[in-house]
């Protein structure tokens, strides 16, 4: 089975104990409008042009006969610059974790793993359960999620993972609506589930100005987390800055 990839982050420490590898699946179902991933949300390859730097010789705009530049209009080998690739790459699930198992005796000794992020993993949850039953056992697991998946996809892939970091960005599901672009009932229930499940975990709240930051909303999301691991997760002021490359409007700024 095949599963598309926009990036995989080695040395990672902020996803998981330890110090770790992130693998970063394609394709969300939200649209949160302080997304910091902008390249993640299309389940498709799509165009990644930077634009610092750009010489504007516009020779990447020049037909090409390369077979991978046709889809996204743009010569990917041309730029003298390295400034136009492709956001997405497709991985076989066993050379996946083949390469991942490389890192095993570093992992083991910094207490490390793997963790899954996206977009949001639970979209391509065939693909992860398949990885994570091939590197079961042999290197930590862990996940990151907005919990917003059908209730077999969630509990078969969290289910295999050693640790799990979920999401509750708004208690209210009008709110979570306006600014996310889904209700949370949901996540709500999934929410449920693994406070139930003996699964370790750490709920996360993104704080975002006036959005998800106020009293209320955390006073709310304090009662729905219970006696579970919460973190608050500082805003990234820097979350606008890949939209202009994958073609995409930072919706943030008109909120």
């Amino acid at each position: 089975m095949n599963g598309l990839i926009f990036d995989i982050k080695e040395f990672a420490v902020h996803d998981g104990e330890g110090i770790r590898t992130t693998v970063f699946l394609k394709g969300c179902p939200l649209r949160c409008v302080w997304c910091h991933n902008p390249e993640g949300l299309s389940p498709k390859k799509e165009l990644y042009q930077k634009f610092n730097g750009c010489l504007g010789c516009g020779r990447c705009s020049v037909p090409c006969d390369h077979e991978e530049c046709k889809a996204v209009g743009r010569c990917l080998h041309v730029c003298p610059k390295n400034l136009v690739s492709v956001a997405g790459v497709e991985w076989e699930a066993k050379k996946l974790a083949d390469k991942l198992l490389t890192h095993k005796t570093f992992f083991d000794t910094m207490g490390g793993g793997i963790t899954l992020s996206g977009g949001e993993p639970l979209l391509q949850a065939d693909f992860c359960v398949e990885l994570l039953k091939l590197i079961k056992g042999q290197i930590h697991t862990a996940i990151e999620t907005s919990g917003y998946a059908k209730d077999e996809d969630f509990k078969r892939v969290v289910e295999l993972c050693d640790f799990v970091y979920m999401d509750i960005k708004l208690a209210d599901s009008e709110l979570h609506k306006k600014y996310t672009g889904v209700d949370n009932a949901q996540i709500l229930k999934n929410a449920e589930y693994l406070k139930k499940s003996g699964i370790p975990h750490t709920f996360r709240t993104p704080l975002i100005p006036n959005i998800t930051d106020t009293q209320e909303n955390l006073s709310l999301i304090e009662q729905i987390v219970g006696d579970s691991s919460w973190e608050k997760l500082p805003y990234n002021t820097l979350a606008g800055a890949k939209y202009a490359s994958v073609g995409r409007k930072f919706e943030l700024e008109n909120n």
